[in-house]
């Protein structure tokens, strides 16, 4: 399908490493295409932007294989598009630092981004955004997740 923006592409989306995943993880829909482009361009571009270092995208896009093998909800965004896991160091593979995540995360905060969900994780943060419909703006926190709290 090709770029989205300037340091995203459709491509990033799709990519999963799960080990024996025999499925294609591909965007099938237009709907899901706009859902993605609208995701990137309003949250995400804007973030990176501010950023000024790589992202790494280590979730975007879920076909409904991959996230039964991932043991993902059956009411996850990633099924529609609308989210992404970040991962701060533009490297999945780097050790997660809480501080980075949280840099990331107050950046996205404060910058009044529009987004539904955004979710710390010790090694990345979820964003969603709705294609249609309110964003809720809310700020959670995994179990897993024992940094400081976006204020």
């Amino acid at each position: 399908m090709g770029t989205i923006s300037k340091d995203f592409s459709y491509k990033e989306f799709e990519v999963t490493d799960q080990p024996g995943f025999k499925f294609k993880n591909m965007i099938a829909s237009m709907e899901v295409r706009d859902s993605v482009k609208a995701l990137v361009n309003n949250l995400l571009q804007p973030l990176r932007d501010a950023w000024t270092k790589p992202l790494h995208i280590n979730s975007g896009y879920r076909c409904h294989e991959l996230n039964q093998a991932i043991h993902g909800t059956a009411t996850s965004q990633h099924l529609k598009g609308e989210a992404a896991d970040v991962c701060p160091y533009g490297n999945r593979n780097t050790a997660g630092d809480p501080d980075v995540v949280l840099q990331l995360a107050q950046l996205a905060y404060d910058m009044k981004l529009p987004f539904d969900q955004m979710i710390l994780y010790p090694t990345f943060v979820h964003f969603s955004h709705k294609i249609n419909g309110k964003q809720r703006g809310q700020v959670l926190y995994s179990k897993n997740y024992k940094g400081e709290r976006v204020k």
